[in-house]
């Protein structure tokens, strides 16, 4: 059966789709109408857009209720829903922290320990009140802001997912910049999609100083049917200060950056609840990571953790390092 590919450039990063069929046709309207819903989801969710509706939400940032569409309704219930099994380790709440070290990395200056605990004061899902009969989003206090960006793109591929099995798609591969794929079907009979996951990146691990570009070999080979795949790591838009380098991950109990586990894969039927999976998955403890698994019993993951001596060893479930 015949490949057929299509791109378009949304949220930031390149979109792509790999579809198996015999009609060009079909599949190219399907995939135009799916790539039509990730934009329209990147005006409504993205923190960067003036007129988005998530911007919107957070120039009004008072105490008063805020009336939300029911879409973005129900996507901040989840992520508080994440958030809490999470213990906050995944906080879409994270805004004010990521406004400072935004701020930092042009300067390359680290926030100051005040800066730090004034944002931390403003982050936590639980400071978010959401009251489904109006479909009303309330601050607990004045100053918050949130931030999609660690679940953002996971939504955008199930919405386009779905758009395509609508439309009969059976087989294919989609991806928002390699970090967040999702697989419909299988790639040929019964043989699953195939996506590697890189190891860290060498120029990261030796020599910290440096921001890391690519990582040139393949850490794990994840098998994919009908799953997603969703990977975070550390590297990629931090700053170096003097000798350290920050990532651009921030803890939202801590207000820092990242830095015990370098990279994070999570493997799950659902792509918006990988996205921010593998970005919590970059923070917790074993125990936490279990007590996740307790209600997500497919999922499967691979951590790789730092050592002093600028290496890594690899943490994984059913999701084993070549």
């Amino acid at each position: 059966m015949p490949l057929f590919k299509f791109a378009r450039l949304a949220m930031a990063t390149r979109f792509e789709f790999a579809l198996l069929g015999e009609d060009e046709r079909m599949l190219r309207s399907a995939s135009e109408e799916a790539f039509d819903e990730i934009q329209r989801l990147e005006r409504k969710l993205s923190l960067f857009l003036p007129d988005s509706e998530i911007s919107f939400v957070n120039r009004h940032r008072s105490i008063n209720p805020i009336r939300l569409s029911p879409e973005l309704f129900f996507l901040l219930h989840r992520a508080v829903y994440l958030s809490k099994i999470t213990e906050g380790t995944f906080d879409i709440t994270v805004g004010p922290l990521m406004r400072c070290w935004r701020r930092s990395a042009g300067s390359h200056d680290v926030p100051s320990i005040g800066t730090i605990q004034q944002a931390l004061e403003m982050v936590g899902s639980s400071l978010l009140h959401l009251e489904e009969k109006h479909y009303a989003l309330q601050f607990e206090k004045p100053g918050m802001e949130i931030d999609l960006g660690s679940i953002g793109k996971g939504y955008a591929l199930e919405c386009a997912a779905q758009i395509l099995l609508d439309a009969g798609v059976e087989s294919g591969l989609l991806h928002g910049g390699a970090s967040s794929v999702y697989a419909i079907g299988s790639e040929s009979g019964t043989s699953p999609w195939k996506i590697g996951i890189a190891k860290p990146a060498p120029e990261f691990l030796d020599h910290q100083e440096n921001l890391p570009q690519t990582a040139s070999e393949t850490l794990a080979i994840a098998p994919l049917t009908n799953d997603s795949l969703s990977v975070s790591a550390v590297w990629g838009r931090g700053f170096k200060s003097g000798s350290t380098y920050y990532g651009h991950v921030i803890d939202p109990r801590t207000g820092f950056p990242v830095r015990k586990v370098l990279s994070s894969a999570v493997v799950l039927e659902n792509p918006t609840d990988a996205d921010a999976l593998s970005t919590a998955l970059l923070l917790m403890d074993q125990e936490g990571i279990d007590r996740v698994i307790q209600l997500f019993p497919n999922l499967r993951y691979l951590r790789t953790i730092s050592l002093e001596e600028n290496s890594y060893r690899v943490e994984s479930r059913n999701l084993p390092a070549l």
